[in-house]
């Protein structure tokens, strides 16, 4: 059984190593995970030999405290709190501690400093023969400072007789050590005053230590403040995506409109969004049209178009349309809980990086404890004073507490995961994070990864007097009624273009060749080749056939022949298009040193054509899903560390296999279970984002590390007061607590600045694919099949910003006759092919008359 329950009481890293190694210890449990920074603990046991009530005594018994959330079979465990609401507790805690605290530290620090700065003191307490009033005086007011966090003294000294010691103990060490010093110097005080010693009286006066207890204290709990503050702003990302819910639900029941909690939404239940409204549940739109932002989701700005049978995800917002949609995914099924889930886990998770960090934590405690008792010794028997030597122990002991230590990786990581899932990357686990900037080698599944996974029209072909659009509507009439994947290609482009379809009848489906009918009377065939032969094709262009066969072929393009009669009227050529952002993701991948490969269960004609279009350093054709497995084993053997990006279904095994599994898709159908990392918008730039993430977060993890070791380690020799002989330096046990709170305070800030990270594409030359070569061949006849000649242009084009514009200008330019143009969004331009004299003019003025600006014609 997996559960997770809150933690209380944990200040640092060597709190949440503890509570880890007590639960350990009990029969049943087979992991466990504690969050100092979201102050809770995964663990997984046997239900059959534990219980959650044991768990909670056993941490309880450490000196933390555990609540469960509640459950519908465990009725009396306590209700787990949100993680604002925990947040807002601990910070409303160490609020009201830092203010009583500092109400007493002000009069006290004005007696203890004041006659220094000629300060006026009240009678009573001051000279020499006041000093016990005086020396009474200030441990009154040190008192309510040290009943008030007293919470270090509870668990740090429970830690420490469990033989646990943390940043807690340290700090009950050294306060109370200052605290019973400067009791010690009470009575020595009033011993001085009976036997009418004032030299002694003298001493002890100004050795008193009630002021260090106090600013100790006091500052580790003022930086505690603001550690928690930070530690609330880490977990920002998931407050957000909680933020995001939709609280509110219109269904329809019995044609009847009903607002309801969208906790009551039922499976397949209609939903009405209406424009402005968000989408509460994920689903499949079955009335109307509109266009979502689904920016919360997947960090693309520009809203998307939707129409019946497209999905809508929970958290979207509805732009402009009215629509109706059947519920697909609810409550914790829904992409924003799933998410919400994802990021959760692995700001929980911990990094290879962060266990080394808590190991160090854990015994760096009582290495600390018996530095400062050593340190003590040593200046007592080299015969400095009992003062200067307690002195230089407690000022180890408190600067030396390890939160910056504990706090290096976690915060680091949870701001990471959460970044990543504002752009759309949900990372799983840390682990997946540190390990995805060490990516050697960069495997890409071809379809739906590097190409959309959806075939396209890409060439139109007349071989007889039959114009284009003719040609289309024998085509899609035909395909209308064939199952083969490619005809839905036909078909859309058809619909898309305003083709009407015909009726055809005696239709016959010939597999592995193609498909037969006949339209008003006349007998047609669409397949390959070979039906073309089998039915006595008229081979008058063969040769030409053949050479545009092998033409279609090299680019990666399945080519179909249309057939009436006897003869062959027409090509339409089909081909999985690559997506407009793969080029430049590859170039990206390359210039940080990856090697780039293509796995593809394609032939080796058809991939190597798109490994040239694209600048793939290498590819793997032929292999079926079950064999890819093995070839990312074989690319480990060498101790290559390899990523792998795929649709995360049919690549499932070899995603497994690599150090990293990235799956790309579409939100709703992310392969969890398979993917360590998922991107949610289908875009290989977002791999790209992820490795750069990772690195990024891996930087500021080490940087953290290094200043939280760099300081130990120069801090415990100079408050030890190693210095003191030969330099006259030594750190006070107040400056020691100062310099110990800012330590941490300047590792969360490290990490906060994560928060601004953005990917960072190369924007000097952008490398798209030449469109043109997927249009070359449209719209051509028989007679074009001569040694004609065409000219190409690429006219730049400002103004344009989404889809719609993109088609807009393409209409406009290809209403001109003797123009064919294709868009590319990215590049900003448009490729032209132009067969007839048109000047630049004409093409300029369509373009501007649409509403946009011509920057270039070249």
């Amino acid at each position: 059984m997996k559960e997770k329950c809150n933690i209380g009481g944990m200040t640092c890293s060597a709190c949440s190593t503890h509570v880890e190694k007590s639960v350990k210890k009990l029969n049943g449990i087979s992991n466990v995970n504690v969050s100092l920074l979201q102050n809770n603990m995964t663990v997984e046991y046997d239900e059959n030999i534990l219980n959650s009530h044991e768990i909670v005594k056993a941490v309880e018994k450490s000196g933390y405290t555990a609540t469960f959330p509640l459950d519908s079979s465990k009725k009396s465990l306590l209700p787990e709190g949100s993680i604002d609401d925990l947040i807002l507790i601990e910070l409303k805690e160490m609020k009201k501690r830092l203010i009583i605290s500092a109400i007493f530290l002000i009069p006290l620090m004005y007696i203890t400093i004041g006659p220094m700065i000629n300060f006026l003191l009240p009678s009573f307490i001051t000279g020499h023969e006041n000093s016990v009033g005086y020396a009474l005086t200030q441990m009154l007011l040190v008192l309510p400072v040290m009943y008030t966090n007293r919470k270090f003294y509870k668990t740090g000294f429970k830690s420490l007789f469990n033989r646990e010691p943390n940043m807690d103990s340290l700090v009950a060490i050294g306060s109370g050590a200052a605290f019973v010093y400067g009791v010690f110097a009470i009575y020595r005080i009033g011993y001085g005053l009976g036997i009418q010693d004032f030299n002694l009286v003298h001493k002890y006066h100004h050795d008193l230590y009630f002021e260090s207890t106090s600013m100790i204290l006091t500052l580790i709990t003022a930086g505690k403040f603001l550690e928690s503050r930070a530690k609330g702003k880490t977990s920002d990302a998931i407050k957000k995506l909680m933020d995001l819910s939709p609280k509110v639900a219109t269904v329809e029941r019995d044609n009847v409109e009903y607002d309801i909690p969208v906790e009551e939404v039922e499976l397949n239940e209609i939903v009405i969004v209406k424009p402005g409204g968000s989408v509460p549940v994920d689903g499949v739109i079955i009335d109307g049209n509109t266009s979502i932002d689904e920016s919360a989701l997947t960090g693309e700005s520009i809203p998307v178009e939707k129409k019946i049978g497209d999905k809508v995800l929970s958290a979207t917002i509805n732009k402009n349309g009215h629509i109706k949609f059947r519920a697909t995914k609810i409550g914790d099924d829904t992409t924003l809980s799933q998410i919400i889930k994802l990021v959760e886990e692995a700001s929980g998770s911990k990094a290879p990086i962060a266990k080394i960090a808590d190991k160090i934590s854990g015994i760096f405690v009582p290495v600390v404890i018996v530095i400062a008792l050593v340190s003590v010794l040593a200046w007592l028997l080299m015969g400095e004073s009992l003062e200067f030597a307690m002195s230089c122990g407690i000022a180890v002991l408190v600067i030396s507490c390890p939160c910056a230590l504990g706090l290096a990786t976690p915060a680091a990581i949870m701001v990471g995961t959460g970044k990543g899932a504002e752009n759309g990357i949900l990372i799983k686990s840390a682990e997946a994070l540190e390990r995805a900037h060490e990516t050697q080698i960069m495997v890409l599944d071809k379809t739906g990864t590097i190409t959309e996974g959806r075939p396209k029209v890409t060439d139109i072909i007349s071989l007889s007097d039959i114009d284009e659009n003719s040609l289309l509507s024998i085509a899609s009439s035909l395909e209308r009624k064939s199952e083969h994947p490619l005809a839905d290609a036909i078909i859309k482009y058809a619909d898309e273009n305003n083709i009407e379809s015909q009726i055809v009848e005696d239709f016959n489906n010939e597999p592995g060749r193609g498909i037969t009918g006949k339209i008003e009377g006349i007998q047609y065939f669409a397949g390959n080749f070979k039906l073309m032969k089998s039915y006595n094709v008229n081979d008058k262009n063969q040769i030409k056939i053949e050479k545009l066969e092998d033409k279609l072929a090299n680019e990666g393009k399945t080519p179909l022949y249309f057939m009436k009669e006897d003869e062959i009227i027409g090509i339409i050529a089909v081909a999985d298009t690559i997506k407009d952002t793969s080029k430049r993701a590859i170039d990206e991948m390359k210039k940080m040193g990856i090697e780039v490969i293509m796995l593809t269960g394609d032939n080796s004609k058809t991939a190597n054509a798109i490994k040239e279009k694209i600048g793939i350093d290498k590819m793997v054709s032929d292999v079926i899903p079950q064999d890819k497995e093995r070839e990312i084993k074989n690319l480990q053997k060498n101790n290559q560390k390899v990523t792998m990006i795929g649709d995360g279904i049919n690549d499932a095994p070899a995603l497994k296999r690599a150090e990293v599994g990235i799956a790309i898709g579409s939100g709703t159908d992310i392969a969890i279970e398979s993917a360590d990392i998922v991107l949610i918008k289908d875009d290989l730039l977002d791999g790209v984002a992820a490795i750069q993430l990772s690195k990024l977060v891996m930087r500021k993890i080490k940087q953290n590390l290094f200043w939280a070791f760099f300081y130990n380690t120069l801090g415990i020799p100079l408050a030890a007061g190693v210095f003191y002989k030969h330099f006259g330096v030594k750190l006070s046990p107040m400056f020691g607590a100062a310099a110990m709170s800012m330590s941490s305070i300047f590792v969360l800030t490290n990490a906060l600045s994560l928060k601004l990270f953005k990917p960072t594409f190369n924007t000097d030359k952008i490398t798209t694919i030449d469109k043109t070569s997927e249009i070359s061949e449209k719209s051509k006849t028989k007679d074009d099949f001569k040694e004609e000649k065409t000219m190409k242009k690429t006219m730049i084009i400002d103004g344009m910003m989404c889809e719609h514009c993109k088609s807009r200008v393409e209409t406009v330019l290809n209403k001109i006759d003797g123009v064919l143009a294709k868009v590319d969004l990215d590049s900003k331009s448009a490729f032209v092919e132009l067969n007839k004299d048109i000047t630049n003019e004409v093409l300029r003025d369509q373009v501007t008359e649409a509403g946009y600006t011509v920057i270039e014609i070249k």
